[in-house]
């Protein structure tokens, strides 16, 4: 490859930062309110993303996050290398910003520790100075739970990333700047002498990249757009990180919200102009299609989507939409995702029902295969395939009081509290389904399913919705009414996800 095409990760990696240490660049991304949290990617060459793992185990506070949350949790992380250990600083808009800490990316990592509570606390930056050994962070706020937003705040901290050592000030007040609004998102250096802050405005959808520069690090600030749609088809291009090769080439990770998509990330190249200033993409626009960074060639590689279950264990792209619990899924000595028939009073409706296991839906047409087999004589057991928004639709199994297996299509509206059917039941003799969502341009998904006689859609094309922050979700699910006692289980073998 001599050239690289945008998105470079087409999914939903909200958010992200990027560090470098040697020759490897690192990636961390919002996760919000799935468990584990906090994803790691790894890179070479800044193009081809693998998932290395995770660096936040299970979200806190834990009694919390025993339900979904779906908008709320892990928002817009920092991630840096400083004293021989890697540090993420995240903020939580309910609790405040959080850290944790490893000497080498795959972990251990620490658990979360609270470097200040507060309400609206949001997208946390630090910065170790190593001119004056002095550390500081800043970051923006959240008016839906302090009723403050469009400034950013700075403070001193311990150079042991433990505590805050003022009440802060804030730096950048962005109603100060004619036009801007939203500000939010910060990401901290130290460059040429100067203290810069990158930072976002004007919102996910419609927003550009900023840049801000002062001699001192509590200011004042100046100020530029960096990056914007100008004549572009890339709406937003904001909120990312900046990085530096070893040979001194400069690249800038950004995302760009697709609705139901998500925020995909898209790099740009990156350049410091005769006048100091940062000069991102295509002198200010994104571009689509650009020369390789110069770094040794990788092979081609994206974080993984398919899955074979083997063992019963599933792959690192997969979260569950609330903190798990012991007995949702049972490690065996063959291949296959067996998930227990939890019993839940919302299996009405799945965006309340922590055990979801879901991955990110892809942003280019796709389909998307699982086999299921339902082992649950329980009536009103159920388990399926999803795809999971503010409004969602699945296709699967359900058992009902006669005891025959049925396959079962339905959906749910965002403003609906319980679901209903998008197509026919039929009978499913053998309690075997081979499930299929065929997605098309525009998030536009087709249900399809083989019970034994071919594949056969059903219901009408939905349209995944994302949540609030969020995009829509891929999801694998195994329910049962209230009640007593175990409700059995289901089985899913060969995910795939392929071209059309």
């Amino acid at each position: 490859m001599t050239t690289y095409r945008n998105p470079v990760l087409d999914a939903d990696w909200s958010d992200p930062d990027v560090v470098r240490v040697g020759d490897d660049f690192y990636l961390t991304a919002s996760s919000f309110g799935r468990s584990p949290g906090l994803p790691l990617l790894h890179s070479r060459d800044l193009v081809h993303w693998t998932l290395v793992g995770h660096a936040l185990e299970r979200l806190e506070p834990e009694a919390e996050f025993r339900v979904p949350r779906h908008d709320c949790g892990v928002w817009a992380p920092s991630l840096r290398h400083h004293d021989d250990r890697f540090w993420i600083f995240w903020g939580d808009p309910d609790h405040g910003i959080l850290q944790v800490n490893a000497p080498a990316i795959r972990g251990p990592w620490t658990r979360p520790h609270l470097v200040k509570a507060g309400k609206g606390l949001i997208d946390p930056c630090p910065l170790w100075d190593e001119e004056t050994g002095e550390a500081y962070l800043v970051h923006a706020w959240a008016r839906s739970r302090s009723g403050v937003k469009n400034r950013l705040t700075g403070h001193r901290m311990r150079p042991d990333g433990t505590e805050l050592l003022d009440e802060g000030k804030v730096i950048v007040d962005g109603d100060r700047i004619p036009g801007w609004f939203t500000l939010e998102g910060p990401k901290l250096h130290r460059h040429d002498g100067w203290f810069w802050i990158l930072a976002p405005a004007g919102g996910v959808e419609t927003g550009w990249q900023g840049a801000f520069r002062s001699r001192g690090f509590f200011g004042p600030y100046e100020e530029r757009i960096v990056l914007e749609q100008k004549d572009t088809d890339v709406n937003g291009p904001h909120q990312g990180g900046w990085v530096r090769t070893p040979s001194g080439e400069d690249w800038f990770l950004h995302f760009q919200q697709r609705g139901a998509y998500g925020r995909v990330v898209h790099l740009q190249p990156m350049r410091w102009g005769d006048d100091g200033w940062p000069v991102l993409g295509d002198d200010g626009a994104p571009v689509a299609v650009h020369e390789m960074p110069a770094l040794p060639p990788q092979p081609p590689a994206a974080p993984a989507t398919d899955d074979d279950f083997p063992g019963g264990r599933f792959g690192r792209q997969w979260s569950w939409t609330a903190n798990p619990r012991d007995g949702w899924a049972t490690q065996h000595s063959g291949d296959g995702l067996r998930l227990a028939c939890v019993r839940s009073a919302d299996a009405h409706d799945l965006r309340r029902v922590p055990n979801v296991l879901t991955q990110r839906l892809p942003g280019t047409p796709r389909v998307v295969e699982v086999e299921l087999r339902l082992d649950s004589e329980e009536p009103g057991a159920r388990a399926g395939l999803t795809v999971l928004g503010d409004a969602y639709g699945w296709i699967g199994l359900q058992r009902d009081d006669d005891g025959r297996a049925h396959l079962v299509h339905r959906f749910a509206e965002p403003v609906a509290e319980h679901e209903r059917d998008a197509g026919v039941p039929r009978p499913a003799p053998l309690g075997r389904a081979r499930l299929r969502v065929e997605i098309g341009a525009g998030a536009r998904c087709r249900f399809l399913a083989d019970t034994g006689d071919g594949p056969a859609a059903s219901g009408p094309v939905f349209a995944a919705t994302p949540w609030r922050w969020v995009g829509a979700q891929l999801g694998l699910f195994a329910l049962a009414p209230a009640g007593q006692g175990h409700a059995g289980a289901a089985t899913f073998t060969r995910f795939r996800i392929l071209a059309p």
